[in-house]
């Protein structure tokens, strides 16, 4: 251990802050943006961006706040456990959150889709064909294109598992003192995944355009955009907590004993990583 934290207190308990309510602000901003949005809203893109923006700023100076607490030697063994806790809940919430998109995509293919379909409901949709893709009753909604897994999907499941290898390298040389490697290992993560987030926003461009794809397209184009699109904001998110660890170790931060923040980016990334896997394979494939 550390001079540092052998000296820090018993618990360190932080002073009453303001970045939490401004955080709530940034995300009320966000969401209300993109309900207005996707409802045609001419100030849902201005929100969003207000939104986006704000919270930013706040979490900049919100996490400018720990690493300073950190680094000065405040955190001991005890809020180091205290970090993993609440990281390892936070991505059990995440599991959650995507489990119930999964639970309803397998709910509408293998549940609702044969029920309305079967004898019962001819009656009252006398063309019913229960068949996935699905855009629901004729005429109702324009003609699509599903998207298949080739060649965008697969390129980005490529882009994700080579990530979490050269993450997985960086963890390893931070561990050994090779702080040299661990810049590169980072630098390529990051490298991975904004190239992720590119190619998943030429595949939207693709899909709207080209297979006439959107979130209005039935069942189907509803469970698709907010499955992908929801991992796509996700791996945002991932970039730039993994952008913020590659910056503090340039600034010298870490050491192989105490990294957590390090390793708390690389959980959250190595779980985007399998959440795709499950959007991958049920998605794109079945």
């Amino acid at each position: 251990m550390s001079a540092n934290r052998a000296n820090a207190p018993y618990y360190f308990v932080p002073a009453p802050s303001r970045h939490p309510i401004l955080a709530s602000i940034g995300l009320l901003g966000f969401g209300g943006g993109m309900a207005g949005w996707v409802n045609g809203a001419s100030w849902g893109p201005w929100a969003v961006l207000f939104g986006v923006a704000w919270l930013l700023f706040t979490l900049y100076h919100w996490f400018g706040d720990a690493i300073s607490e950190s680094e000065g030697g405040q955190y001991s063994q005890r809020v180091d456990v205290s970090y993993r806790w609440s990281m390892s809940w936070f991505i059990f919430s995440e599991v959650m959150f995507f489990a119930a998109f999964f639970g309803a995509l397998f709910y509408a293919r293998q549940l609702a889709m044969p029920w309305l379909g079967d004898l019962n409901n001819k009656l009252l949709w006398p063309d019913f064909a229960a068949n996935w893709p699905h855009a629901g009753p004729g005429g109702v909604i324009e003609k699509f294109t599903a998207m298949t897994p080739w060649p965008l999907p697969t390129i980005n499941t490529a882009l994700l598992l080579t990530s979490g290898v050269t993450l997985t390298y960086a963890h390893h040389a931070l561990r050994d003192g090779h702080r040299q490697k661990v810049i590169w290992g980072m630098f390529l993560t990051v490298a991975l995944g904004a190239l992720f987030i590119g190619c998943q926003a030429y595949e939207y461009i693709h899909a709207y355009h080209e297979l006439n794809l959107k979130l209005s397209s039935g069942i189907y184009g509803s469970t698709f955009f907010m499955l992908t699109g929801f991992h796509g904001f996700h791996v945002t998110m991932g970039v730039i907590m993994l952008t913020v660890a590659l910056i503090r170790v340039i600034r010298g931060h870490f050491t192989a004993e105490h990294h957590f923040a390090f390793e708390g980016a690389a959980w959250y990334w190595h779980f985007v990583d399998v959440v795709w896997l499950g959007l991958y394979v049920v998605v794109y494939w079945l």
